[in-house]
């Protein structure tokens, strides 16, 4: 599992860097910085952004990068990990290649986990269920789906989601734009 505050304090090190001077490279508060360094403090992909472009690097340097030469990814060169402190596991499902416009990932989702908060942003989702139940809620409507189901929808609708089942939820997830 990618461990990515160890990887922030690693980068800050190596770039000479105090919390106060990434900090003011990215607006986020150095005891904000400090809990994620610690891995004591929820991390959110804009946060990550702002780090990494402090840093010069993309966000998907922050990730074990899987090599492709083939437009291949092989199974055991795929390596899963974790975001904003949560029990969801993402693997990517891409490689990285110039202009890529989708980002395919496996995402599995605990029993009973839910995405309450509304979200929106730029891009598309479509979510395809490999395995359990996941109910997504876009603009008030709620969409149950299992096994063998399918959703597409533009991310600038309000949307949540919610595993309402006893097992994991497993998905295979394309969304544009690239956040990795």
């Amino acid at each position: 599992m990618v461990i990515i505050h160890d990887k922030i304090k690693k980068l800050r090190l190596k770039h000479g860097m105090t919390l106060q001077d990434l900090s003011d490279q990215t607006g986020l508060s150095v005891s904000f910085l400090s809990q994620i360094e610690r891995g004591t403090s929820s991390l959110a992909i804009t946060s990550l952004k702002k780090i990494a472009d402090a840093f010069g690097i993309k966000i998907s340097d922050f990730f074990n990068e899987i090599e492709n030469h083939n437009y291949t990814v092989l199974k055991k060169e795929q390596k899963p990990f974790k975001i904003e402190s949560s029990d969801i596991t993402h693997v990517r499902l891409a490689g990285d290649f110039p202009n890529r416009k989708l980002e395919p990932m496996k995402v599995t989702i605990p029993p009973s986990q839910t995405y309450s908060q509304p979200y929106t942003h730029p891009g598309e989702e479509f979510y395809y269920v490999i395995k359990g139940t996941i109910v997504f809620k876009i603009n008030e409507v709620k969409y149950q789906l299992n096994e063998g189901d399918s959703i597409h929808f533009p991310s600038n609708q309000p949307h949540v989601w919610k595993n309402p089942g006893k097992e994991p939820c497993i998905l295979l997830s394309v969304l544009t734009p690239v956040i990795f």
